[in-house]
């Protein structure tokens, strides 16, 4: 007869077989997402597009990526982390709406590139408010420690002066103080782009279908200020 089994003392688990020599572990799967980082960021972005930047939280960001809570740390170990790259991207989506109006902008006009440059500029604020509202305020992300961000604005702020410099080259401004132009210009758009993001222009008037319209309407208001009367826009 065969003796049964001693149970193992209580407290301590029965030996697992140890493993073939030679035998392999079983290879890692690979990690579905692929770009974890990216799919994060456009997760942020999107919630900021519904609720604001308040809405952005790492957890909730992992959660539409389908990740676990810890899982996006490696990439941005904090809500500060990610609000930063949610701006750069942001300021890379405002940055590509420019260039797209300067390459359909009239060659040989410098004048008509810098109203472009207005117009396509409020354009996407108006477009992507909550978006627009990151990148414009210091209150969601540092600036100043924001390389991608910060090399944007500098290479958008050295286009306009250049635009502007080429327009008084060719005498087709009536302003000196280049950098007055420049300033009044950038107040200008950001003023309305603001009014609309609050919600002012109602107030003045101006209902959502035509705002965009009146945004073109106030951009050449303001080229025909600073344009020598004989320029051509």
């Amino acid at each position: 007869m065969r003796r049964p089994a001693k149970n193992p003392p209580i407290g301590r688990r029965p030996a697992k077989p140890r493993p073939a020599v030679g035998a392999r572990a079983p290879a890692a799967k690979p990690y579905h997402h692929g770009d974890l980082r990216r799919v994060l960021i456009d997760a942020a972005m999107q919630l900021v597009g519904e609720g604001g930047p308040e809405a952005v939280s790492v957890r909730e960001a992992a959660r539409r990526a389908g990740v676990s809570p810890g899982a996006p740390f490696r990439h941005f170990p904090s809500r500060d982390a990610l609000m930063n790259a949610v701006a750069e991207e942001a300021q890379r989506r405002f940055r590509a709406e420019i260039e797209t109006a300067l390459a359909d902008a009239p060659s040989g006009n410098p004048l008509g590139r810098f109203r472009c440059l207005g117009i396509a500029y409020l354009r996407w604020a108006m477009r992507n408010p909550t978006h627009f509202e990151i990148i414009s305020s210091r209150r969601f992300f540092d600036h100043d420690r924001s390389a991608g961000v910060s090399s944007d604005n500098a290479e958008l702020i050295g286009l306009t002066e250049r635009t502007l410099a080429e327009a008084f080259s060719a005498g087709q401004l009536a302003a000196r103080d280049q950098k007055q132009v420049q300033i009044a210009g950038r107040a200008l758009v950001y003023g309305f782009a603001r009014m609309h993001i609050d919600g002012h222009l109602p107030r003045w008037g101006v209902g959502e279908a035509e705002a965009e319209q009146m945004a073109a309407d106030i951009v050449d208001l303001f080229i025909a200020g600073i344009a020598r009367p004989a320029a051509k826009v």
